[in-house]
Protein backbone atom coordinates (compact mmCIF):
# COMPACT_ATOMS: atom_id res chain seq x y z
CA UNK A 1 0.00 0.00 0.00
CA UNK A 2 1.46 3.34 -0.83
CA UNK A 3 1.91 5.74 1.89
CA UNK A 4 0.52 9.16 0.74
CA UNK A 5 2.32 11.18 3.35
CA UNK A 6 5.86 10.08 1.93
CA UNK A 7 4.43 9.99 -1.37
CA UNK A 8 3.43 13.91 -1.12
CA UNK A 9 6.50 14.86 0.89
CA UNK A 10 8.42 13.00 -2.12
CA UNK A 11 7.39 15.41 -4.59
CA UNK A 12 7.51 18.25 -2.54
CA UNK A 13 11.30 18.58 -2.12
CA UNK A 14 13.92 20.00 -4.61
CA UNK A 15 12.82 20.08 -7.89
CA UNK A 16 8.89 19.81 -6.97
CA UNK A 17 6.05 18.42 -8.67
CA UNK A 18 3.52 20.86 -10.80
CA UNK A 19 0.70 22.09 -8.22
CA UNK A 20 -2.76 23.60 -9.60
CA UNK A 21 -3.59 26.75 -7.61
CA UNK A 22 -6.28 25.94 -5.85
CA UNK A 23 -7.41 29.25 -6.04
CA UNK A 24 -8.18 28.89 -9.61
CA UNK A 25 -6.75 26.18 -11.24
CA UNK A 26 -6.44 27.46 -14.78
CA UNK A 27 -2.98 28.40 -13.49
CA UNK A 28 -0.26 26.36 -11.87
CA UNK A 29 3.17 26.35 -9.99
CA UNK A 30 6.18 24.74 -9.25
CA UNK A 31 8.96 25.27 -6.83
CA UNK A 32 12.47 24.62 -5.83
CA UNK A 33 12.63 23.38 -2.45
CA UNK A 34 16.47 23.40 -0.57
CA UNK A 35 17.60 20.99 1.67
CA UNK A 36 17.82 23.23 4.39
CA UNK A 37 13.73 22.93 4.68
CA UNK A 38 13.85 19.61 5.81
CA UNK A 39 16.89 19.92 8.07
CA UNK A 40 15.59 23.32 9.59
CA UNK A 41 11.61 22.48 9.53
CA UNK A 42 11.30 25.39 12.14
CA UNK A 43 13.37 27.64 10.40
CA UNK A 44 11.02 30.56 8.58
CA UNK A 45 12.54 30.89 4.81
CA UNK A 46 12.68 33.65 2.42
CA UNK A 47 10.62 33.04 -0.91
CA UNK A 48 11.40 33.98 -4.45
CA UNK A 49 9.05 34.13 -7.60
CA UNK A 50 10.28 33.84 -10.68
CA UNK A 51 7.83 34.56 -13.26
CA UNK A 52 8.10 33.50 -16.88
CA UNK A 53 8.13 35.14 -20.48
CA UNK A 54 6.33 34.96 -23.14
CA UNK A 55 7.73 31.49 -24.08
CA UNK A 56 6.10 29.95 -20.42
CA UNK A 57 9.95 28.29 -19.61
CA UNK A 58 8.31 28.40 -16.27
CA UNK A 59 10.50 24.79 -15.02
CA UNK A 60 13.73 26.60 -16.93
CA UNK A 61 13.80 29.48 -14.31
CA UNK A 62 13.01 27.40 -11.31
CA UNK A 63 15.79 25.03 -11.93
CA UNK A 64 18.42 27.75 -12.68
CA UNK A 65 18.01 29.52 -9.85
CA UNK A 66 18.16 25.90 -8.14
CA UNK A 67 22.21 26.56 -6.79
CA UNK A 68 21.61 29.73 -5.88
CA UNK A 69 18.30 28.38 -3.71
CA UNK A 70 20.52 25.99 -2.04
CA UNK A 71 23.34 28.53 -1.36
CA UNK A 72 20.95 31.20 0.15
CA UNK A 73 18.73 28.84 1.41
CA UNK A 74 15.72 30.48 -0.29
CA UNK A 75 12.32 28.65 -1.70
CA UNK A 76 11.78 29.53 -5.32
CA UNK A 77 8.09 29.58 -6.80
CA UNK A 78 7.87 29.48 -10.43
CA UNK A 79 3.76 30.56 -11.24
CA UNK A 80 2.49 29.32 -14.74
CA UNK A 81 0.07 31.84 -16.78
CA UNK A 82 -0.91 29.71 -20.06
CA UNK A 83 -1.55 31.01 -22.92
CA UNK A 84 -4.98 31.00 -24.22
CA UNK A 85 -6.84 32.08 -21.24
CA UNK A 86 -8.66 34.57 -22.49
CA UNK A 87 -8.92 33.20 -25.93
CA UNK A 88 -7.33 30.98 -28.59
CA UNK A 89 -4.78 33.88 -30.06
CA UNK A 90 -3.94 35.05 -25.96
CA UNK A 91 -0.05 35.21 -25.72
CA UNK A 92 0.12 38.17 -23.12
CA UNK A 93 -2.94 39.10 -20.86
CA UNK A 94 -1.40 38.06 -17.60
CA UNK A 95 1.26 41.35 -18.14
CA UNK A 96 -0.91 43.52 -17.37
CA UNK A 97 -2.71 42.05 -14.52
CA UNK A 98 -6.38 42.67 -15.96
CA UNK A 99 -8.20 40.78 -17.99
CA UNK A 100 -11.73 41.67 -17.47
CA UNK A 101 -12.79 39.95 -14.10
CA UNK A 102 -9.71 37.83 -13.74
CA UNK A 103 -6.68 39.71 -11.65
CA UNK A 104 -3.33 38.00 -12.14
CA UNK A 105 -1.83 39.47 -8.88
CA UNK A 106 -4.51 37.74 -6.99
CA UNK A 107 -3.94 34.73 -8.35
CA UNK A 108 -0.35 35.19 -7.80
CA UNK A 109 -0.75 36.23 -4.15
CA UNK A 110 -2.44 32.57 -4.27
CA UNK A 111 0.13 30.40 -4.89
CA UNK A 112 2.48 32.43 -2.51
CA UNK A 113 -0.04 32.04 0.14
CA UNK A 114 -0.72 27.91 -1.04
CA UNK A 115 3.07 27.87 -0.93
CA UNK A 116 3.39 29.10 2.53
CA UNK A 117 0.64 25.85 3.42
CA UNK A 118 2.95 23.66 2.00
CA UNK A 119 6.44 25.26 3.02
CA UNK A 120 7.67 27.13 6.10
CA UNK A 121 8.52 30.31 3.94
CA UNK A 122 7.33 33.86 5.21
CA UNK A 123 4.07 34.98 2.96
CA UNK A 124 3.86 38.21 4.08
CA UNK A 125 6.93 39.69 1.82
CA UNK A 126 8.93 37.86 -1.04
CA UNK A 127 11.32 38.93 -3.44
CA UNK A 128 10.79 38.62 -7.58
CA UNK A 129 12.18 38.30 -10.91
CA UNK A 130 10.16 38.84 -14.03
CA UNK A 131 11.96 38.22 -17.42
CA UNK A 132 11.00 39.78 -21.41
CA UNK A 133 7.02 39.04 -20.15
CA UNK A 134 7.64 38.14 -16.81
CA UNK A 135 9.47 41.83 -17.37
CA UNK A 136 6.23 44.23 -17.51
CA UNK A 137 4.26 41.33 -14.97
CA UNK A 138 7.17 42.39 -12.68
CA UNK A 139 7.05 45.80 -12.60
CA UNK A 140 2.95 46.04 -12.89
CA UNK A 141 2.75 43.83 -9.84
CA UNK A 142 5.21 46.41 -8.28
CA UNK A 143 2.97 48.98 -8.48
CA UNK A 144 0.11 47.04 -6.76
CA UNK A 145 1.45 45.54 -3.88
CA UNK A 146 5.17 46.95 -3.17
CA UNK A 147 3.79 46.41 0.13
CA UNK A 148 4.31 42.50 -0.04
CA UNK A 149 7.59 43.07 -1.83
CA UNK A 150 10.87 43.03 -0.53
CA UNK A 151 13.04 43.54 -3.98
CA UNK A 152 12.08 43.44 -7.77
CA UNK A 153 13.95 42.86 -10.80
CA UNK A 154 12.53 43.78 -14.06
CA UNK A 155 14.04 42.30 -17.04
CA UNK A 156 13.92 43.38 -20.70
CA UNK A 157 10.27 44.34 -20.25
CA UNK A 158 8.69 44.83 -24.06
CA UNK A 159 5.83 47.10 -22.82
CA UNK A 160 6.25 49.70 -20.23
CA UNK A 161 4.15 51.81 -17.86
CA UNK A 162 5.96 54.49 -16.80
CA UNK A 163 5.81 55.79 -13.76
CA UNK A 164 4.25 58.51 -15.42
CA UNK A 165 1.24 60.50 -13.82
CA UNK A 166 0.25 62.11 -16.86
CA UNK A 167 -0.59 59.26 -18.89
CA UNK A 168 -2.87 56.63 -18.33
CA UNK A 169 -2.95 52.88 -17.53
CA UNK A 170 -1.30 50.92 -19.64
CA UNK A 171 1.33 54.00 -20.42
CA UNK A 172 1.16 55.57 -17.55
CA UNK A 173 -0.38 55.54 -14.10
CA UNK A 174 -2.69 58.78 -13.96
CA UNK A 175 -5.86 56.45 -14.02
CA UNK A 176 -4.26 53.41 -11.66
CA UNK A 177 -6.75 53.82 -8.53
CA UNK A 178 -9.56 53.73 -11.12
CA UNK A 179 -8.50 50.55 -12.85
CA UNK A 180 -7.04 48.81 -10.61
CA UNK A 181 -8.91 49.95 -6.96
CA UNK A 182 -6.15 50.98 -5.01
CA UNK A 183 -3.22 54.07 -5.51
CA UNK A 184 -0.01 53.96 -5.87
CA UNK A 185 2.12 54.28 -3.05
CA UNK A 186 5.07 55.51 -3.55
CA UNK A 187 6.68 55.67 0.07
CA UNK A 188 6.15 51.91 -0.09
CA UNK A 189 7.54 51.37 -2.83
CA UNK A 190 10.53 52.81 -1.68
CA UNK A 191 11.42 50.37 0.50
CA UNK A 192 11.52 47.79 -2.04
CA UNK A 193 14.98 47.08 -3.97
CA UNK A 194 14.52 47.03 -7.50
CA UNK A 195 16.71 46.00 -10.42
CA UNK A 196 16.45 46.37 -13.92
CA UNK A 197 18.39 44.22 -16.07
CA UNK A 198 19.23 43.79 -20.00
CA UNK A 199 21.56 42.71 -22.22
CA UNK A 200 23.42 45.29 -23.85
CA UNK A 201 22.09 44.21 -27.48
CA UNK A 202 19.15 43.69 -26.46
CA UNK A 203 17.99 46.14 -29.33
CA UNK A 204 15.30 43.59 -31.86
CA UNK A 205 11.69 45.49 -31.58
CA UNK A 206 9.53 42.99 -34.18
CA UNK A 207 8.22 41.76 -30.61
CA UNK A 208 7.46 45.07 -28.92
CA UNK A 209 6.48 47.59 -31.46
CA UNK A 210 2.48 48.41 -30.94
CA UNK A 211 1.08 50.12 -34.09
CA UNK A 212 -2.52 51.97 -33.95
CA UNK A 213 -4.37 48.82 -35.15
CA UNK A 214 -3.01 46.79 -32.43
CA UNK A 215 -5.89 46.48 -29.75
CA UNK A 216 -3.53 47.65 -27.31
CA UNK A 217 -2.66 50.53 -28.85
CA UNK A 218 -2.93 54.25 -27.14
CA UNK A 219 -1.74 57.55 -27.04
CA UNK A 220 1.50 57.73 -25.77
CA UNK A 221 2.21 54.17 -26.75
CA UNK A 222 5.53 54.98 -28.34
CA UNK A 223 6.34 57.55 -25.21
CA UNK A 224 9.42 55.35 -23.51
CA UNK A 225 10.98 54.70 -26.67
CA UNK A 226 11.55 52.41 -29.77
CA UNK A 227 13.48 49.09 -28.17
CA UNK A 228 13.59 47.49 -24.74
CA UNK A 229 17.05 49.12 -24.16
CA UNK A 230 15.64 52.62 -24.09
CA UNK A 231 12.32 51.55 -22.28
CA UNK A 232 14.14 49.99 -19.71
CA UNK A 233 16.11 53.38 -19.28
CA UNK A 234 12.94 55.65 -19.81
CA UNK A 235 11.25 53.24 -17.09
CA UNK A 236 14.26 54.07 -14.48
CA UNK A 237 14.24 57.48 -15.68
CA UNK A 238 10.43 57.50 -13.71
CA UNK A 239 10.86 55.96 -10.77
CA UNK A 240 14.22 58.09 -9.70
CA UNK A 241 11.99 60.97 -10.76
CA UNK A 242 9.83 59.72 -7.92
CA UNK A 243 12.72 58.82 -5.63
CA UNK A 244 13.06 55.24 -6.16
CA UNK A 245 16.44 53.63 -6.11
CA UNK A 246 17.71 51.62 -9.11
CA UNK A 247 20.42 49.18 -9.60
CA UNK A 248 20.40 49.17 -13.58
CA UNK A 249 22.76 46.58 -14.68
CA UNK A 250 23.47 45.94 -18.67
CA UNK A 251 25.41 42.91 -19.59
CA UNK A 252 27.37 43.57 -22.56
CA UNK A 253 27.51 41.31 -25.55
CA UNK A 254 24.18 39.50 -25.07
CA UNK A 255 20.74 40.16 -26.90
CA UNK A 256 17.16 39.01 -25.46
CA UNK A 257 18.46 36.22 -23.64
CA UNK A 258 16.70 35.67 -19.76
CA UNK A 259 18.86 32.76 -19.00
CA UNK A 260 22.42 34.76 -19.10
CA UNK A 261 20.76 37.33 -16.77
CA UNK A 262 20.62 34.63 -13.89
CA UNK A 263 24.19 35.67 -12.27
CA UNK A 264 23.33 39.00 -12.32
CA UNK A 265 20.01 38.50 -10.92
CA UNK A 266 21.54 36.56 -8.21
CA UNK A 267 23.88 38.83 -6.71
CA UNK A 268 21.35 41.26 -6.46
CA UNK A 269 19.37 39.04 -4.64
CA UNK A 270 22.19 38.06 -2.03
CA UNK A 271 22.49 41.76 -1.81
CA UNK A 272 19.01 42.11 -0.99
CA UNK A 273 18.82 39.23 1.13
CA UNK A 274 21.90 40.94 3.30
CA UNK A 275 20.24 44.24 3.74
CA UNK A 276 17.46 45.30 5.96
CA UNK A 277 14.08 46.72 5.15
CA UNK A 278 14.83 49.98 3.62
CA UNK A 279 12.99 53.13 5.61
CA UNK A 280 10.36 55.65 3.16
CA UNK A 281 12.53 58.64 2.38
Amino acid sequence: MVDKHKEQAFYARGRTTIYACQFDPRFSYCCYVPKAVEEAPDRRFPLFVAVHGTGRLMTAYRDLFADFAERAGVVVLAPLFPAGITGPDDLGSYKFMRAGDLHYDAVMLAMVEEAARRWPVDPSRFSMFGFSGGGPFAHRFFYLHPERLSAVSIGAPGVVTLLDFDHDFWVGVRDFERVFGKPIELDAMRRVGVQMVIGGDDTETWEITITPDSPRWMPGADLAGPDRLARMRSLKASFERHGISVRHDVLPGVAHNGLAMVPLVERFLADALAQPMKKAG
